[in-house]
């Protein structure tokens, strides 16, 4: 089926997020401000975790790489989202709709598995402080993002190959902002039950992975706080652990109601709102939720911002 779907050429219509025809020129600056936040909260991230040396530790380590992830994610859909918001109808050929879905597949898992490495960082350090540098060892952490990539891309490959290798008609109109699995299974003509088993099964299995390892560090992370006995130091920890499983519950809860049920409940309204949080939202809120309101962060902005501003009074 894939040599004949390349054969063939097929082409998809996206045709964004809104429904109908008309420009949305006020929406395109809201998603062009958010993803220009997007960009700048995360790569500024990676600048400092690669520069500042206070900024060596393991969650920093992890942070840098969520960071770098995380403007990836919204590369792959944001710029064709801003132009559905402008046209609404946009065609895009079988080879870019299938490489678009590849990487944002490979990016969310990969997102979602450094999420599970930093909740487990946090829950090595919060739980067992003097055994965290032993635990939490340069090869550790190596070994934690490279198999974060590596399942990631083998899963995405994997949905990749088996989507792709359904029949769909020569033109189909995508009623999303960019070509997802989910609705790509609704526009296949060809029987779509072992792309469907696949996604309920072996997708499951990864999702659910890394979102069970963040509840069990996140739980190990409250009975240790529950033991705290001072009452500035259970805020302090709630403050800091209530934004990040805010974030987490906002991206998991998002992913699996989207992906895990039934193609016959598959809604194109929802999917897109869904898509939205964990493709946009997440990803942007993610810089400042785990690093600005941390003191080491803060310095190193600040000495940053020294560094560039000295040589010029000089």
């Amino acid at each position: 089926m894939a040599v004949s779907n390349l054969t063939h050429r097929p082409q998809f219509q996206l045709l964004g997020l809104m429904d109908g025809t008309d420009a949305h020129p006020l929406l395109f600056l809201l998603f062009l401000s958010i993803y220009l936040i997007n960009a700048l909260g995360n790569l500024s991230m990676v600048v400092l975790v690669r520069s500042d040396g206070a900024l060596c530790s393991p969650m920093y380590y992890f942070l840098g790489h969520l960071s770098l992830v995380d403007v990836c994610f919204t590369t792959v859909t944001v710029p064709r989202l801003l132009a559905t918001l402008i046209q609404p109808v946009q065609v895009v050929s079988f080879q870019a709709c299938f490489a678009q879905m590849y990487f944002f597949v490979a990016l969310g898992i990969t997102e979602s598995y450094l999420l599970a490495a930093m909740s487990y960082d946090r829950a090595v350090a919060v739980c067992w402080p003097l055994r965290y540098g032993a635990v939490m060892t340069p090869w550790r952490c190596l070994a934690l993002v490279a198999a974060s990539w590596a399942v990631a891309h083998l899963h995405s490959l994997l949905h990749t190959l088996l989507i792709s290798a359904l029949s769909y008609p020569r033109s189909a109109p995508v009623h999303h902002f960019f070509c997802d699995m989910t609705v790509m299974l609704s526009l296949a003509t060809s029987d779509t039950s072992v792309a469907e088993t696949a996604i309920f099964s072996e997708g499951l299995a990864v999702v659910l992975t890394p979102l069970l390892l963040v509840s069990l560090s996140y739980a190990h992370i409250l009975l240790a706080v529950l033991g705290v006995r001072t009452t500035g130091g259970r805020r302090r920890a709630f403050s800091t652990c209530g934004a990040h499983l805010v974030v987490v519950s906002l991206f998991f809860g998002s992913v699996l109601s989207v992906y895990f049920r039934p193609s016959s409940s598959y809604s194109a309204r929802y999917d897109r709102l869904a898509s939205v949080v964990y493709a946009v939202v997440t990803p942007t809120l993610n810089p400042f939720i785990y690093s600005l309101r941390n003191k080491e962060v803060k310095g190193a902005l600040k000495r940053g911002f020294r560094w560039r501003v000295t040589p010029q009074d000089e």
